[in-house]
Parts: structure tokens; C-alpha cells; sequence
């Protein structure tokens, strides 16, 4: 089971979530603010954390951020429903998931679950160009510089990679890499491609790797 970071200010959804967590096997740090939830991090790494956005003090999407700025570890944020604008300022920080509040537990776990399956591959090495992707090692380098890619950002890679030249659709990647089913999640889709893009690509506002095939999806295009 997972060792998680849970940073929630609410004490009620703190110590509820908490137990539901660790009744399911997993190992929780909670805190209760983002600045304690950081120093938590430093003190002792977890496989992932789970934050929420509405936090006092620093809130969860600039805690997202700054693990962002030197750590591909695994961020689900949790949002209030309906708050399309902290779900994209998440997506764009690196979150790696969001789930709407109030939270059913076992949803939480099977999004863990799954995030954490991101990085299982199969063992072999392609060249694109100077992009190299070596599935073995689930590492990514360009030019020979290594290209720092959470779980998500690789595994949307190694998807789209797998079939060069064809058209894959929001729907389908959402399938395969989130193992989500629900269309209205297809932004998860777009904001990871995006930020894949801006790691991969010489151009990233005029992509020749990840092709954009508008009202469709992505292709990946070999050089």
C-alpha cells in the first residue's frame, strides 16, 4: 500500500479521510496547512500526496507547484464541486488528478491506486529524434539531457509513443492512463499534454512531436 502526504485543514474531512485511508492499508501524514504540509515532505518523502486546494496560508495549487519545481511525486488535489477554475490552475501546476469533495473514500483510493500504477511499463528503448524513451528504466532523455517527467506526464507519453502516426482520442488516453471513463474528465487530457510538451518539444506553442488532431485527440508523430 501507498505511503501519502494528506494535507486537508478541515479536522473533521482530515481525521475522516484519514481513517478511511488507513483502514484501506495505506500509510497517512496528515497536516493541516500547506507550509506544514511542504515541511512534511522535506522531512520524509511519501509516494504521493494528496492535497487540498483551499488551504490557509499557502493554498494547495502553489504547494502542487512548488513540489513541481524539483519532484515528479505524484499530486491528486481535491476541489469543491463545481470549481472548474481550480481544477485547470491544478491541472496546469502538475497535478496529477483532482476528486471532487465531498470525497467518497473508496473513489479516492481507486485514484491513487491507479496513479500509482502510471509508471508500469513495458522494457524497451525508442529513439525519436534526440528524444529517447527508454521504457525499462522509465526514463526519458533529450538531446542527452534527462527529461524530468512525473508518473502521468510519462505514462501519456509512453501511450501516445506506443502508436506513432495514429490518432489516439481524448477518451481513449483518459481510458489508458487515468483509467477514467467519465468525458467531462478530458481536460486531465489537455493540461498533461501541454506540459509534456513544453518538457519535449523545441517549440511547444508549434508541436512536431505531439500533434493536436482538433475535435479528436493527439497523435504522436515519429521524426
Amino acid at each position: 500500500m501507498a505511503s501519502i502526504l494528506f494535507v486537508e485543514d478541515d479536522p473533521s474531512a482530515r481525521t475522516a479521510l484519514e481513517l478511511a485511508l488507513t483502514r484501506q492499508g495505506h500509510s497517512v501524514t496528515s497536516r493541516s496547512t500547506g507550509e506544514d504540509g511542504l515541511e512534511a515532505l522535506r522531512a520524509r518523502r511519501p509516494e504521493i500526496a494528496i492535497l487540498d486546494v483551499m488551504l490557509p496560508g499557502i493554498d494547495g495549487i502553489e504547494v502542487c507547484r512548488r513540489i513541481r519545481r524539483g519532484d515528479p511525486l505524484p499530486v491528486i488535489l481535491l476541489t469543491a464541486r463545481g470549481d472548474d477554475l481550480d481544477v485547470v490552475l491544478g491541472l496546469e501546476a502538475g497535478a496529477d488528478d483532482y476528486v471532487v469533495k465531498p470525497v467518497e473514500p473508496r473513489v479516492l483510493d481507486a485514484r491513487i491506486r491507479a496513479v500509482l500504477r502510471r509508471a508500469e511499463t513495458r522494457a524497451d528503448i525508442a529513439a525519436y529524434g534526440d528524444l529517447v524513451i527508454d521504457r525499462g528504466s522509465l526514463k526519458v532523455t533529450r538531446a542527452g539531457t534527462d527529461v524530468r517527467l512525473t508518473p502521468t506526464e510519462l505514462r501519456l507519453l509512453l501511450e501516445l509513443a506506443r502508436r506513432p502516426g495514429q490518432a489516439l482520442t481524448r477518451q481513449h488516453l483518459l481510458a489508458e492512463v487515468w483509467e477514467h471513463t467519465y468525458p467531462g474528465d478530458s481536460r486531465l487530457v489537455d493540461a498533461c499534454v501541454q506540459r509534456v510538451r513544453a518538457k519535449i518539444e523545441d517549440e511547444p506553442a508549434e508541436p512536431r512531436l505531439i500533434e493536436t488532431v482538433r475535435g479528436f485527440g493527439y497523435r504522436f508523430v515519429a521524426p
